[in-house]
C-alpha cells in the first residue's frame, strides 16, 4: 500500500515541478534581454563618464581602461563590461557595452547622445 500511495503523489508532484520549471525558464528568458540592456546601458554610461573625467584631468583619453584612476569598486564592473579602443593620439575613442546582466546588450543611442565626447564610431574598425 505505501508504494501505491507514493506513486499517487509522486506523479502529480513531478508534473507540478516540471510546470514550475517551464514557467521559471520562460520568465527568465523574458527578463534577460531587459536586464542585459539595463545593465549594459549603465556600464556604458559609467565608462563614458570615467573616460571624459580622465580627459579633463589629464588632457587625453587613457591608453587602456586600467589607466583610469580613482575608480570605485562598482566602476570596475562597468569597466570590465565594455570594449574600449582609443586612437593613436588618445584624442578620440570607440567604446561599446559587451556585457549586460548575463548576455550582450542591444543598445542604440541618438547622435546627440555622443555630443561633447571623444566617441567616434569609425574607430570600431581599429578595435580588436
Amino acid at each position: 500500500m505505501p508504494t501505491r500511495r507514493l506513486i499517487k503523489w509522486l506523479i502529480p508532484g513531478l508534473a507540478l515541478l516540471a510546470l514550475i520549471g517551464v514557467v521559471a525558464i520562460r520568465a527568465i528568458g523574458s527578463v534577460t534581454p531587459f536586464a542585459d540592456n539595463t545593465f549594459g546601458d549603465q556600464h556604458l554610461k559609467t565608462t563614458i563618464a570615467l573616460l571624459e573625467l580622465h580627459k579633463v584631468r589629464t588632457g587625453r583619453y587613457p591608453a587602456t581602461l586600467k589607466d583610469i584612476e580613482f575608480t570605485g569598486e562598482w566602476d570596475q564592473i562597468a569597466l570590465g563590461s565594455v570594449r574600449y579602443c582609443p586612437n593613436a593620439a588618445a584624442t578620440e575613442y570607440y567604446v561599446e557595452a559587451t556585457r549586460g546582466w548575463v548576455g550582450r546588450p542591444q543598445l542604440s543611442y541618438p547622435p546627440a547622445f555622443w555630443n561633447g565626447t571623444g566617441y567616434r564610431a569609425t574607430l570600431v574598425s581599429a578595435c580588436p
